[in-house]
């Protein structure tokens, strides 16, 4: 049963509806944007962080100045000589340290972690999150830290890796890896904005005026951000993980991306949902032999 509240927002959006729904349109852009607050940590991420604290010494932490802000990379080096370079995009209401056992597995290959604490997340600032502002993340990731052999996304950092990679967001250049690597990663963002519009009941002009407020954030229309499609222009090697068991982000996303072409390979993690795939040893070794694999055929020829 829907909470008070939530009825309080969806009669509010149903006015706007009828008197402005252009308005309504930006309201409900900067809801879905607005990032949750530190203060609102379950106990359970709070002992998640406390217990990566010795982990997340490990780390050189970097800030990096951002066109309005600044935000968090975590550099994780390996003992001796690097194998190259990962970059690590956490998801939605995450952070560095709920992705500590795919930097562990990576670092222990050889390779050079960094992890990205998107805006509004971690160690970053702000209260807003949104595709534009990711893919900047990620580029500043590249110009200081590049040229990556992965770039390594869970559920929105997924989808920030492909955009990132193929370049959607006008103003930023195409982020280059040799590999992509997507964890119980979403396909289309236009599905994500009409779920959030039915969730709120919003109306089919308001829903209009976010597709308008999409595109005057990032330059380019809502239609342009199915991963699938990218991945179909990019060809770049791309491993798909996910759970059939998955509550939030369905496992047809990742059907989708496994249709995109033979260099597309769709990994089932069975029964580790959302969250717990992230932990989960055997997707580790997954995801970090993609890698290995592909060094060890690029040594070859």
């Amino acid at each position: 049963m829907a909470s008070i509240g939530l009825k309080v927002i969806r009669r509010l959006f149903g006015a706007a509806e009828l008197v402005s729904p252009r308005l309504a349109g930006r309201a409900a852009f900067e809801l879905f944007r607005r990032t949750p607050s530190q203060r609102s940590l379950t106990s359970g991420e709070k002992r998640a962080i406390g217990n990566a604290s010795s982990f997340m010494a490990e780390a050189r932490h970097h800030r990096i100045k951002t066109q309005k802000s600044c935000v968090a990379m975590h550099e994780f080096r390996p003992e001796g000589a690097s194998r190259g370079t990962v970059l690590v995009i956490h998801g939605w209401r995450s952070r560095t340290e709920y992705m500590q056992a795919l930097i562990e597995g990576y670092r222990d290959a050889g390779m050079r972690v960094i992890s990205l604490d998107l805006p509004g997340h971690g160690g970053s600032l702000g209260r807003a999150l949104d595709m534009a502002k990711a893919v900047e993340a990620a580029t500043l990731a590249g110009q200081w830290f590049g040229p990556f052999e992965a770039i390594v996304g869970h559920s929105f950092g997924g989808a920030v890796a492909v955009n990132a990679a193929a370049g959607t967001v006008k103003g930023f250049e195409p982020l280059s890896a040799k590999r992509l690597v997507l964890v119980a990663a979403p396909d289309s963002m236009p599905k994500l904005f009409d779920d959030f519009g039915r969730y709120l009941n919003l109306g089919p002009r308001t829903q209009r005026s976010i597709s308008g407020q999409v595109q005057r954030v990032t330059g380019t229309p809502i239609g342009q951000f199915v991963g699938s499609r990218l991945l179909m222009r990019l060809a770049t090697p791309t491993l798909v993980i996910h759970a059939p068991d998955d509550r939030e982000v369905s496992a047809n996303e990742a059907r989708a991306m496994a249709g995109a072409g033979g260099h597309v390979r769709l990994f089932w993690a069975d029964g580790l949902g959302h969250r717990r795939i992230l932990s989960s040893a055997k997707v580790v070794g997954e995801a970090v032999g993609f890698l290995q694999a592909a060094r060890e055929l690029d040594t070859v020829h």
